[in-house]
């Protein structure tokens, strides 16, 4: 007979989803927007529900256990929250810490770009798209561009080939205005 499998959510209380939220916030080291600690905690893992798990980062932002950077909003853990984590560590359940370093070690570099390299595009009063493509670092943005394309066809493939070509994009623009300088 088969069963549906249960959530993870529905297992672990209140403070062990809290908890959960910010071992992976400080395993990610680096900070994270809410969409992507939504996405990892709740759709790609279901450690937690979605609504919980933005009822819990709200209040673990309220009792400053994480802190919102002012210029982009992104979400990192303070050192309250990494003391917290140290010293409720083991209220993790063992397979929950496991999961999460696995995840953490296997998507790390996917995360950092998602946060990195952000685009979006939009259609033009003309039926024209302009895509906008952002390369970030924690702090700041580092480059914009606009790029007007002809048709929404063209706006998704530069849509979906901004995050592996961003850095090459950034090197040759960066070399190009600055060759000569030397």
């Amino acid at each position: 007979m088969y069963e549906t499998p249960v959530a993870l959510s529905t297992s672990l209380d209140g403070k062990e989803q809290k908890l959960v939220i910010l071992f992976v916030l400080e395993k990610m080291a680096f900070p994270l927007s809410e969409a992507n600690i939504l996405d990892i905690c709740t759709s790609e893992n279901e450690w937690l529900s979605y609504m919980e798990c933005k009822q819990y980062l709200s209040e673990l932002t309220e009792s400053n256990l994480v802190f919102k950077l002012p210029k982009n909003d992104l979400l990192s853990v303070t050192q309250s929250g990494v003391s917290c984590i140290n010293i409720f560590y083991t209220s993790i359940p063992l397979h929950i810490r496991d999961e999460i370093t696995e995840y953490v070690t296997k998507n790390r570099v996917r995360f950092k770009k998602r946060q990195s390299y952000f685009c979006d595009y939009s259609k033009n009063a003309d039926g024209s798209y302009t895509v906008i493509m952002r390369i970030n670092n924690d702090m700041n943005t580092l480059m914009e561009l606009k790029l007007v394309v002809a048709d929404r066809g063209h706006a998704k493939y530069v849509y979906k080939n901004w995050i592996d070509k961003a850095s090459a994009t950034y090197s040759l623009i960066q070399d190009t205005l600055l060759e000569g300088n030397e």
